[in-house]
């Protein structure tokens, strides 16, 4: 330790075995993979919005240029707006203790989540102002989550302007036009006052409601995304960091099934670079604990490669994350000090993997080219119609 001057040298040098070896693979599979200039990916479950955690790790990565598109909950995107809040805006989150007397919390109307906690008020006042917006013409129509989400990302971003805030996830991903899905929708309050605006106007309160989530545009959008990233983007294939499990990471890896298995389109491969951080056993059954070697037998990770290119490791992602990104800012930025000097071409000669880490910042900005990137999906789709004929034709049969 005491010759080492970087967080990479520690991660290279001084975690020689144990769990700390797998942390090792963990960082050199991610320098990998983004000094090949991969496309990334990131599944993250758990309050990160809650915690602070987007504004410590999470978007100083976004930031980078380096992930195409992100899955998460909904309810990560509704606890994001509460630091921008009229009434809350000087700082409603605070530290609590985790094994504290949660009665006294209860008789304070405080509401914990591990150990940070608020006033119950913040979860109010952030309907009340969900509701008000999701009235508003721009969402009276029919639309897939990631429009919903990059809508709210704007509103959510005027709030932060107004008060002088610092960005929130979602005006990150609105500013970077990273889409945002969640694959449980209705999992969630942003979509609770959805359904509260829903419920007011069946029963004859509001005269018109139109906001419809159309989950299978939104499906297919993610196995466009998918497919770019195998035949349009630079690298020719994808990278993922799976953090946490449940929903975000089925979700972030069914695109390949989806255009593979169920649309039957050919030369389908999963992600070439997968890595994650998990709480769950590998042994209790779940999808949450299921390791990338798993995941190749379902042909959600490329059989030719994970044996180099995937790591799964059971600890804590928020003990680990802070770190691992800043090793790898610290990469690009000693790429970029040395680009000033040598001059880029001369740098990417010497050093290849630079070339990956000084990708433009602005990245991929796929939400801004998803309909001609699903029009695209479209007509590969129509191209193999006769196989897909054929599977209504088998289940007909089945069926008789």
């Amino acid at each position: 330790m005491d010759e080492c001057n970087t967080l990479g040298e520690i991660f290279m040098s001084c975690l020689p075995a144990f769990g700390g070896a797998y942390l090792r693979r963990i960082y050199t599979i991610l320098d990998e993979a983004i000094g090949s200039g991969c496309p990334m990916t990131i599944a993250v479950a758990g309050p990160v919005t809650v915690s602070g955690q987007h504004q410590a790790w999470l978007i100083p990565l976004l930031e980078t240029g380096w992930v195409a598109y992100l899955s998460t909950t909904d309810a990560v995107c509704y606890h994001d707006g509460h630091r921008s809040l009229d009434a809350h805006k000087q700082g409603a989150i605070r530290e609590v203790p985790l094994f504290g007397d949660d009665g006294a919390l209860r008789d304070e109307r405080m509401i914990r989540v591990t150990d940070m906690a608020f006033p119950e008020d913040v979860l109010l006042d952030q309907d009340t102002f969900l509701t008000a917006h999701l009235a508003r013409p721009e969402f009276q129509k029919k639309m897939t989550g990631t429009e919903l989400r990059y809508l709210l990302g704007r509103v959510y971003a005027e709030q932060e302007r107004k008060h002088g805030l610092q960005r929130g996830l979602l005006a990150t991903c609105h500013d970077m036009a990273i889409p945002i899905f969640v694959g449980a929708t209705a999992d969630g309050s942003v979509f609770l006052n959805s359904m509260k605006l829903w419920a007011m106007k069946q029963a004859g309160i509001i005269p018109s409601y139109a906001l419809d989530i159309d989950l299978h545009a939104e499906v297919f959008e993610a196995c466009a995304y998918h497919y770019w990233g195998l035949f349009e983007s630079p690298a020719k294939a994808l990278g993922t960091i799976i953090l946490g499990g449940g929903v975000p990471k089925n979700f972030n890896l069914q695109p390949e099934p989806a255009l593979g298995q169920i649309l039957g389109l050919p030369d389908i491969s999963g992600y070439r670079f997968d890595v994650q951080i998990v709480t769950a056993p590998p042994t209790d059954g779940s999808l949450s604990s299921c390791t990338p070697g798993e995941a190749v037998t379902w042909g959600k990770v490329d059989r030719d490669t994970y044996v180099q290119t995937t790591e799964g490791m059971q600890a804590d992602y928020s003990a680990l994350m802070p770190f691992l990104v800043k090793a790898l800012l610290d990469n690009r930025e000693r790429y970029a000090r040395w680009a000033e000097k040598m001059g880029e071409e001369e740098l990417f000669r010497q050093h290849p993997k630079a070339r990956g880490y000084l990708r433009p910042r602005e990245g991929s900005r796929l939400y801004e080219r998803r309909e001609g990137l699903c029009q695209k999906l479209i007509e590969e789709v129509k191209k193999n119609g006769d196989w897909l004929l054929s599977t209504l034709q088998a289940t007909a049969s089945s069926a008789t």
